[in-house]
C-alpha cells in the first residue's frame, strides 16, 4: 500500500493523513492527473445520493433514511425535491417516492456503500429487485470515478431515468462553489472530458417538460397524510385574521360563531388553504406574546379543523413564535408561516425541522416597528437583493433539517418594501427564483406564494383608504403575480381571486417548463430559444464574452475548448 500511494505523490493533497482508502480514478479534466488507476485515502468529499421507496410508509422511510444518514458519518447539507414517480421497466409495482441529497462523508467509497447498505436493512430491504422500503445510490463521490466489481460511480443508468436525474439535477445550484461541482456540472453520459454537461443531459431526457405529464414523474410536497401536487394549478390560500388591530379585518373574527362562517364561505368559495393568523404583523403593530397569541388561536383552530379537513383542504397558521407553531401543529395545523423566515425566533427552524411540516419562509427586514425605517427600504436592487436575502434564509431552514421537499417561499409583499419595491417584487418573481437558483434547483423550483392582499401599497396607487375597498386592484397584483410564476396567492376576497386564478391558469395551461426554467430562460439569458439546450446556450454565451475579450471577429477550437472549462466555473 505504501508504495503504491507513493507512486500518487502529484495527487498527494488528496492523501494525507486520512486512514480510509478505496480505488479510484481521477475524473476531473480541472487538473492534470493521469486515468490510470490509483488508491486514494479519502479526506472528506462531498457526494451526491439519490434515493427512494414504493413500499410502506414511503414518506416515513425516506424521512428516516435522512435521519440515519446524518447519524452514519454523512453530513447532509442539501435535499432535492420530492418526486413520486413509476417503477423503471415495469408497471406492477407501487409508485415510488424519490429524492436526492447532497452533503460531505469521510467515509470512502466503499464504506459508503456499506453504511447505505446497512441503512436499507434497518428500514427493512430484503429484496434487490421488486417493492422496496428503501433504495439509496450513490451517484457522484467527490471528484472520482469508481469502478469495481459492487460499485460503480457515477452510477452508470442515472443517465436515462427521469427519476434520478430531476432530484440530482435539484440538489445542484448554477453557482458552481468549488472544483468537484464544477465537475459535477460538466459531466454527461460519456463522461467526456469536454463534455456538454448534466444539463444537458436532462434536457435530452426531456428535462421539466416531464414533470407532470402523463403522471410519470410528478413534483410534490407532503402536507399532513397527503402528497399536495402543487404545480397543477396556483392555489388560494384564504385568510383568517384573528388580531383585534388587523389592518383589514381586525375583530371581526374573532368569536368561535364567526370564524366558522368565515372559513365555510372560504372554502365554498374556492379557497385551498385557510391561514389563520392571531397576531398583526402590519407596520407598527406591537407584538403580544406567544402566550396571548395561543390564547386567541386554539379556540378558533379547535373550532375550524374537522371542516378544513373534511373538505380536503389545508389548515396553516400564521406564526413567528416556535412555541405557537408547535402547540399549533400539535392541535391540527398543517402549515406553519413565518413572516420573519426563522429571523425573530432561532428556535423556529429547529422546531418546524421535529414536527415535519410545511414551512413558509418570507422575506422581511427587522420587525413589525421597524420593517419601514430607510435603512430597512434600501435596496441596490430589489429582486437581486430580495432574492439572495430569501435564498439564505431558506437554505438556512434547510440546514436545520427541514428538507427542500417541505418549504416554501413568500418574498414578503408588503413587508420592508416601498410602493415602488412592492412592484417591483411583483414582476420581478423570475428574478427571484433565479437568485434562490445559484444556490439550490430545489428551493427554486419550489412553490412560491405572494400576499399583496388589500395591503396600502394599493391604497396608494389607487388612493382607496379603506382596505375591503382594495379588492378589485388585488385581482390585478394576484393577476400580475400568477403570470410571473407565483404558485399560492394569500388573499382576502376568495371569490373575486378565484375567478382570477382560474383565467390565469387557463392561459398559462399549468403544463409548459416549471417556473424556475422559465426564469432562467426568460430573465437570466433573456435571448435563449425555447427549443435550444441551455448549456449549449451557455457556451455559446461565453463564446461570445471571449470574442469581445480578444477582440476576435470568429471563435476558434481553441477559443471553443476554453470556454467550455470556464463555462463550470461561471455557471
Amino acid at each position: 500500500m505504501s508504495n503504491l500511494i507513493k507512486l500518487l505523490k502529484p495527487s498527494k493533497s488528496l492523501i494525507n493523513g486520512v486512514p480510509k482508502c478505496i480505488r479510484a480514478s481521477q475524473l476531473s479534466f480541472l487538473h492534470s492527473v493521469s486515468d490510470a488507476s490509483i488508491e486514494v485515502c479519502s479526506k472528506e468529499q462531498e457526494v451526491l445520493i439519490g434515493f427512494g421507496s414504493n413500499l410502506g410508509d414511503r414518506l416515513n422511510n425516506m424521512e428516516q433514511a435522512l435521519q440515519l444518514m446524518n447519524k452514519s458519518g454523512i453530513n447532509v447539507t442539501r435535499h432535492g425535491c420530492l418526486y413520486e414517480t413509476g417503477p423503471a421497466n415495469t408497471s406492477n409495482q407501487p409508485k415510488f417516492l424519490n429524492s436526492a441529497v447532497r452533503g460531505f462523508t469521510k467515509l470512502g467509497p466503499h464504506e459508503l456503500l456499506g453504511v447505505l447498505k446497512k441503512i436499507e436493512r434497518d428500514l427493512g430491504r430484503a429484496e434487490k429487485y421488486g417493492p422496496r422500503p428503501m433504495d439509496l445510490d450513490i451517484l457522484f463521490y467527490g471528484s472520482y470515478r469508481v469502478s469495481s466489481d459492487n460499485l460503480t460511480i457515477p452510477h452508470e443508468r442515472m443517465w436515462a431515468r427521469p427519476f434520478v436525474m430531476a432530484p440530482l439535477i435539484d440538489v445542484l445550484g448554477y453557482n458552481v462553489e468549488n472544483d468537484t461541482v464544477a465537475l459535477w456540472h460538466s459531466l454527461s453520459h460519456s463522461l467526456s472530458r469536454f463534455s456538454s454537461g448534466l444539463f444537458e443531459e436532462w434536457d435530452k431526457l426531456g428535462g421539466e417538460s416531464l414533470i407532470g405529464k402523463d403522471g410519470m414523474i410528478r413534483r410534490v410536497l407532503p402536507v399532513g397524510n397527503r402528497l399536495w401536487d402543487w404545480s397543477c394549478g396556483t392555489s388560494i390560500m384564504g385568510i383568517l385574521n384573528l388580531a383585534p388591530d388587523n389592518f383589514s379585518d381586525g375583530g371581526k373574527f374573532q368569536s368561535v360563531e364567526n370564524a366558522i362562517t368565515q372559513v365555510r364561505q372560504m372554502i365554498a368559495e374556492g379557497a385551498d388553504i385557510i391561514a389563520l393568523g392571531a397576531q398583526s404583523t402590519r407596520p407598527m403593530a406591537t407584538s403580544i406574546s406567544s402566550e396571548e397569541e395561543l390564547e386567541r388561536l386554539i379556540p378558533i383552530l379547535d373550532a375550524v379543523k374537522d371542516m378544513v379537513e373534511e373538505e380536503g383542504k389545508f389548515l396553516s397558521v400564521d406564526t413567528f413564535y416556535s412555541k405557537v407553531a408547535s402547540e399549533a401543529v400539535k392541535k391540527g395545523a398543517h402549515i406553519v408561516n413565518d413572516v420573519s423566515g426563522g429571523q425573530l425566533d432561532p428556535e423556529m427552524c429547529n422546531v418546524i425541522a421535529g414536527l415535519k411540516v410545511p414551512y413558509i419562509a418570507m422575506h422581511t427586514r427587522g420587525d413589525p416597528t421597524t420593517m419601514r425605517n430607510s435603512e430597512n427600504l434600501n435596496y441596490d436592487d430589489v429582486c437581486e437583493r430580495v432574492g439572495s436575502e430569501l435564498s439564505s434564509r431558506v437554505t438556512g431552514a434547510e440546514s436545520s433539517g427541514i428538507p427542500a421537499w417541505r418549504i416554501i417561499s413568500d418574498p414578503g409583499v408588503g413587508f420592508s418594501k416601498n410602493t415602488k419595491q412592492n412592484l417591483e417584487i411583483l414582476m420581478g418573481l423570475k428574478r427571484i427564483r433565479k437568485e434562490i437558483g445559484k444556490s439550490s434547483l430545489a428551493l427554486a423550483n419550489g412553490p412560491l406564494l405572494i400576499g399583496p392582499s388589500r395591503k396600502r401599497f394599493l391604497a396608494e396607487i389607487c388612493d382607496r383608504p379603506v382596505a375591503t375597498e382594495r379588492d378589485p386592484v388585488t385581482v390585478a397584483a394576484i393577476t400580475a403575480g400568477i403570470l410571473g410564476g407565483a404558485n399560492i396567492v394569500r388573499v382576502h376576497n376568495v371569490r373575486d381571486c378565484r375567478d382570477a386564478v382560474m383565467l390565469c391558469d387557463a392561459m398559462l395551461e399549468k403544463t409548459g417548463p416549471s417556473p424556475y426554467v422559465q426564469s432562467v430562460r426568460g430573465i437570466l439569458f433573456k435571448d435563449v430559444p425555447q427549443n435550444m439546450c441551455l448549456s449549449n446556450f451557455l457556451v455559446n454565451t461565453m463564446i461570445q464574452e471571449e470574442r469581445v475579450r480578444r477582440h476576435a471577429s470568429q471563435p476558434d477550437n481553441h477559443q471553443r475548448s476554453r470556454v467550455q472549462q470556464l463555462l463550470a466555473y461561471r455557471y
